[in-house]
């Protein structure tokens, strides 16, 4: 991209990179070990601590790198489809949808329904015990998509700097 009028564009992207990088690195952290480590514990153990990682996770640090992410990918599109840089809109375009749709939109629908569930079973219960096998392999199975996705994301931002 080019100076001028872009300089707001190579910010956002700029932006853009470190968020989605940042997100893509915590959704690979469980896709390839937190997950795996909380499904090794007893049914009751795991999800107590996976209902304590969802309580935690819905706090400023890290809902501040996601949803912010989110923001600055759809303020992306919307700047790449008003400015329309001669070089790189493709990119941009796809790295924010990859977030948006991939990431956040995944996380909204497939995700967070699943915590939410979770967290109204009793981590003693039967039916948390009954349960915990499917939401370990769904929820995970949705957590590649999202991790793949803002990996994704980021390297399609990364191509438009070039």
């Amino acid at each position: 991209m080019s100076d001028g009028p872009y300089v707001v564009l190579v910010v956002l992207v700029v932006l853009g990179v470190l968020g989605t990088g940042l997100t893509a690195g915590v959704f690979c952290a469980f896709s390839t070990f937190v997950m795996r480590g909380l499904a090794s514990l007893p049914p009751a153990q795991g999800v107590a601590a996976m209902n304590a990682i969802n309580r935690a996770a819905v706090r400023p640090p890290f809902m501040l790198v996601f949803l912010g992410t989110a923001v600055l990918a759809a303020v992306t599109a919307v700047v790449t489809l008003v400015v329309w840089p001669k070089e790189a809109a493709v990119e941009l375009l796809l790295g924010s949808g990859l977030y948006l749709v991939g990431s956040f939109a995944v996380t909204a629908a497939a995700n967070v329904p699943r915590n939410a569930a979770l967290l109204r079973l009793e981590p003693d219960s039967t039916e948390a015990a009954d349960r915990w096998p499917t939401y370990v392999r769904e929820w995970t199975a949705w957590n590649h998509v999202r991790a793949v996705a803002s990996a994704a994301a980021a390297v399609a931002y990364v191509l438009a700097l070039v």
